[in-house]
């Protein structure tokens, strides 16, 4: 008796080194469910050693446990899942039964969180795969393409709706087959697989159709795996259709950048300006001489002069001609939005900015030069701005803090009487001596009546042009008609002048009765210069000839406007100013 026992203890012991050395946990418990047995699992897992955890009750450190439910109804509890210290076990939970009679109970914990993790990632990656299929699913069907690919033994792995159409069959339907039962003939686009090469725009025929269709070998790595076909065409007569509107837009594009070099052919210099009066000869010279410096400009003269022109004269014979020319009337854009269009403005500056931000004028006359009309009607707020681009030859968009470099050389151009205006505070100074580094005066139109024939028979010649007309020219009581004239709006009044006489002419010669009604009974002024000087003086008649071309248009501001050659708005500014 004494070496069975001996053996068996042996073998017990042999039995608690096997369960200690296993992965998993072993927990035993008697009827009352108080602990008889746990291996080292169990003590690295509550940390605490054999002796005190023996004799306390399986509730002390698993509550939750199913261990009494199974001695109550004799029942295993296999594959149960629980979380304990965030680590996901599996337990299997047995009756102990001796003599057919419920003794307690056993439970076998098993670590399975790196297997949950491993089921976890290949959930989301199977998720991810699906999601990318459904994509590429998304895309075949979205492209107008007949798409179709093959593996190497010629079985349909993918193929799109608009090419399963031309069999009058569903995509679906047609993968898993062997190319061969969709085709009567060997497909053309297999050979791609055979002969390793891709091909475009090949002709052939699909189901009795012609169309233009691609092919290419599918490869992984070095090796050829499949082929792909694709139907760039359904129609040959598509191709011939693209084929017209491609060279028609070749066409325009000619035509615009014929029009485009034309356009800079005829750029102005200042010996296209015309006139020969003394004092327009002494300032056409002095343009050719400011052209060639890069000091800001300022052009005074009275609305119609050719102030503009002049600008463009500067720029053709300076060394900026090849950079932009970029023209920005001030009194034309709202003052809300004349900061954004002199310097632009980044994306999501303001309500309704337009998506990846505005390039301002500034920006694009870089490298050339920027003509500022009208820059006595700049808001005060936006010629303190101004003067900083002058001094720092930077510009910084709206809603931005990053200065930009600018190269640009400044012409601006005023009718407005700027020495006045900064006496009343409505025209910055230290930005007036900024703009009148160099100043050129324009003289208006009845300082130099000389020019007016030659201006009249300039303007016959284009007005031909554009009528269809052969005018010879002008009675003499009409040239003598205009130069007794003061002409308020300069020479832009006497060009609507003329075209207005080519709109009711009824031969080829201009006679007074071709003329506006203001011009028939006009005397040259022979008054004397009343209290208020010179200015004064231009104002009276500017004020009479704004009131004689309001009745000559019949009330019609825009008509008004376009024979005084100014804007609308500036006839509003002027009606304003003269209470008319």
């Amino acid at each position: 008796m004494g070496i069975a026992k001996l053996k068996l203890k042996n073998v017990i012991l042999d039995l608690e080194n096997i369960i200690d050395s296993s992965s998993n946990a072993v927990l035993a418990v008697d009827r009352g469910g108080v602990i008889v047995y746990c291996n080292r699992q169990v003590e690295k897992f509550l940390g605490l050693p054999t002796r005190l955890i023996k004799g306390r009750s399986v509730e002390k450190f698993f509550p939750d446990t199913g261990l009494l439910e199974v001695m109550l109804d004799g029942k295993p509890q296999l594959g149960c899942k629980l979380m304990l210290n965030d680590v996901t076990y599996l337990s299997n939970r047995n009756p102990i039964i001796i003599d057919g009679k419920i003794m307690g109970a056993v439970a076998v914990f098993q670590d399975v969180t790196e297997i949950q993790n491993v089921i976890d990632a290949l959930t989301t990656k199977n998720e991810n795969v699906r999601e990318l299929q459904e994509t590429l699913a998304n895309v075949l069907e979205l492209s107008s393409d007949g798409i179709i690919a093959i593996d190497k033994n010629y079985i349909i792995t993918m193929v799109n709706q608009s090419f399963a159409s031309f069999f009058n069959q569903k995509a679906e339907d047609m993968v898993g087959l062997h190319v061969k039962k969709v085709y009567k003939d060997k497909p053309i686009f297999a050979q791609a697989m055979e002969t390793g090469e891709t091909e475009y725009g090949y002709v052939t025929t699909l189901n009795g159709k012609e169309i233009i269709a691609n092919r290419k070998p599918i490869k992984k790595g070095n090796q050829i795996i499949g082929a792909l076909g694709t139907v760039a065409f359904k129609n040959i007569s598509d191709l011939y259709a693209l084929s017209k509107k491609i060279q028609k837009l070749r066409s325009q594009r000619d035509y615009y950048r014929d029009e485009l070099g034309r356009t800079q052919r005829t750029r102005f210099t200042s010996d296209q300006i015309i006139g020969q009066s003394p004092a327009f000869i002494a300032l056409k010279e002095t343009i050719k001489r400011v052209a060639q410096s890069h000091s800001t400009v300022l052009l005074r003269g009275e609305s119609g002069t050719g102030k503009e022109l002049f600008a463009h004269a500067i720029y053709t014979e300076s060394g900026r001609y090849r950079g932009p020319f970029v023209r920005v009337n001030c009194a034309a854009i709202p003052e809300s939005l004349l900061e954004s269009e002199l310097f632009g403005y980044r994306e999501g500056a303001f309500t309704g900015a337009k998506r990846g931000g505005h390039v301002g004028k500034f920006e694009l006359a870089d490298k050339g030069v920027i003509f500022l009309d009208e820059i006595g009607d700049m808001p005060l707020m936006m010629q303190a701005k101004l003067l900083r681009v002058l001094q720092e030859k930077e510009i910084e968009r709206l809603g931005d803090t990053k200065p930009r470099k600018v190269d640009v050389r400044v012409i601006a151009a005023t009718n407005r009487n700027l020495e006045e205006m900064i006496v009343n505070g409505e025209f910055r100074e230290d930005l007036y001596y900024r703009v009148n580094v160099v100043t050129l005066n324009i003289p208006p139109l009845r300082r130099r009546v000389e020019d007016i024939e030659l201006l009249l028979d300039y303007f016959i010649e284009r007005f031909n042009d554009v009528f269809g007309l052969q005018v010879t020219g002008a009675e003499n009581e009409v040239i003598q008609t205009l130069k007794n004239y003061r002409w308020p709006g300069n020479v832009r009044e006497l060009e609507n002048v003329v075209e207005r006489a080519f709109n009711v002419i009824d031969g080829n010669i201009i006679r007074k009765e071709h003329l506006p009604l203001y011009l028939h009974n006009n005397q040259k002024y022979k008054g004397t210069i009343r209290e208020g000087g010179l200015a004064k003086l231009v104002e009276d008649v500017e004020r009479e000839a704004i009131i004689n071309a309001l009745e000559a248009c019949g009330g019609n501001k825009n008509r008004t406007a376009a024979m005084l050659g100014i804007s609308r708005a500036g006839l509003y500014k002027k009606l304003n100013r003269y209470k008319i």
